[in-house]
C-alpha cells in the first residue's frame, strides 16, 4: 500500500475554522511539522478562528477567508495545493429544514467547484489526493444491522441530501476522470470546540445553568458517538493511505438513544432529570444510525482510541473550563440575529422611511 508522507505536501483544508476542520489542522501540524497547510473558510456562523489560536502564528499555516463556491479563488489556491480535504459544509439539520438553499449551494455545488479545480490544477495533471469528509446521514435510517460502504444512499433531510449530492459528484469524478479521490463517512462527533447548538455542548450548557433540556419526540432516536480525535485520525489515515475511489466509514460502535445520552450527561453533572423537556419532533428525523467501520480497520489500520465515558468527561470538563469560548459564540450569534432582523425590517419598510 502506497502511503503519502504528508510532510512533503501542501494541504488545502476547507472549513478549517469549524469543529472538525480545526481539530484536523491542529493534529496535522503536530504530526507533520513540515507540511504546509492552507485553511479556506468562509467564517459562517460555525466558523471560529479562536479554534486555531494556538497555531495562528505557525509559519506553515495560512488562513484564507473565502467560500468554496468562489471558483476563481479556489482555482488559485489549488495551483499551490497537492492534497485537498473538503471539510467545509453546512451541517445543522434543523437549519437545513428552515433554509435548504444554502445547503445545496455549499455542500453540493461547492464540492463541484473544488473537484473541478483539483482535477485541472497543475496543467491538468490534477492534485495528488482529494478527500471528501461526509456523514453517515447520507445512508438514511437503519432498523437493524449497520451501514457499510455499500449501503444505499437514502438521505432524509435537505442537509443529508446535499451531502449525498457532493459524494456522488466525487464518485463521478473518480469514475469519469480517474481522479484520485476518497470519501469518508462518520457517525456523530463530539468533543471540545464543537459549536454550542449541537446536542452534547447544548445540553452541557443548559444543564450547567439549570435550564430546560429540550429532547425531540420520545428521545429514542439512536446515534453512534465518536470522539472528534478518533474521526480526525481516520481522515488522516485516508489522506495517507486511502485508495483511489474508495469510501471509508468511521464509527466508535457506541450507540445511545438521545434520552439516555442526556440522562448520562445529567448524572455526570449531578443535575436532576426533571430538567428534561420533551418537544415536538422535527420532520424527517432519522430513527437510528449505526456504522460498520471494519473496512477502515482492516485496510487503513485505524482504531478508535477514546471510550465514550472518558471522552464525555473530558468534553464536559473542557466546556466548564472555557465559558468565555461559549459566551463569545453566543454573543456573535445574537449580533448576527439582530443584523438579520434589522435587514428584514429594512426590506419591509416602505419607500422613503
Amino acid at each position: 500500500m502506497t502511503t503519502l508522507d504528508l510532510n512533503q505536501h501542501h494541504i488545502l483544508i476547507t472549513g478549517g475554522a469549524g469543529f472538525i476542520g480545526s481539530w484536523l489542522i491542529r493534529t496535522l501540524l503536530a504530526r507533520y511539522p513540515q507540511a504546509r497547510i492552507t485553511n479556506l473558510d468562509a467564517l459562517t456562523y460555525a466558523g471560529n478562528l479562536a479554534n486555531l489560536d494556538d497555531v495562528a502564528s505557525n509559519p506553515h499555516y495560512t488562513f484564507v477567508h473565502g467560500d468554496i463556491t468562489d471558483a476563481n479563488l479556489v482555482n488559485e489556491l489549488m495551483k499551490q495545493t497537492d492534497v485537498c480535504v473538503n471539510v467545509a459544509a453546512q451541517t445543522h439539520v434543523d437549519r437545513s429544514i428552515s433554509g435548504p438553499g444554502i445547503f445545496t449551494e455549499t455542500n453540493t455545488m461547492g464540492t463541484q467547484v473544488l473537484l473541478e479545480a483539483a482535477r485541472t490544477a497543475h496543467n491538468d495533471a490534477g492534485i495528488t489526493k482529494y478527500v471528501q469528509v461526509s456523514t453517515d446521514e447520507v445512508y438514511g435510517s437503519i432498523k437493524t444491522g449497520e451501514f457499510t460502504e455499500n449501503s444505499p444512499i437514502q438521505p432524509n433531510s435537505p442537509y443529508s441530501a446535499s451531502k449525498a449530492g457532493g459524494d456522488l459528484l466525487v464518485q463521478s469524478y473518480h469514475k469519469t476522470y480517474g481522479f484520485n479521490a476518497c470519501i469518508t463517512r462518520c457517525s456523530n462527533n463530539y468533543g471540545p470546540y464543537q459549536y454550542p447548538e449541537k446536542l452534547i455542548p447544548l445540553m452541557i450548557h443548559k444543564a450547567s445553568n439549570d435550564e430546560s433540556l429540550p429532547v425531540y419526540g420520545d428521545g429514542l432516536n439512536v446515534r453512534d458517538w465518536i470522539h472528534v480525535e478518533d474521526h480526525v485520525a481516520g481522515i488522516i489515515r485516508t489522506m495517507e493511505a486511502g485508495q483511489p475511489g474508495e469510501t471509508y466509514n468511521f464509527g466508535a460502535s457506541h450507540e445511545l438513544a438521545n434520552i439516555d445520552l442526556v440522562k448520562q450527561l445529567l448524572a455526570t453533572l449531578n443535575k436532576p432529570e426533571s430538567l428534561i423537556t420533551y418537544v415536538q419532533d422535527r420532520p424527517g428525523h432519522d430513527r437510528r444510525y449505526a456504522i460498520d467501520s471494519s473496512k477502515a480497520k482492516q485496510q487503513l489500520g485505524w482504531q478508535p482510541q477514546h471510550t465514550f465515558k472518558d471522552g464525555l468527561q473530558q468534553t464536559i470538563a473542557w466546556y466548564q473550563q472555557h465559558p468565555e469560548w461559549v459566551a463569545a459564540i453566543q454573543q456573535r450569534c445574537a449580533q448576527q440575529q439582530q443584523q438579520l432582523e434589522q435587514g428584514i425590517h429594512t426590506a419591509k419598510a416602505p419607500a422613503g422611511v
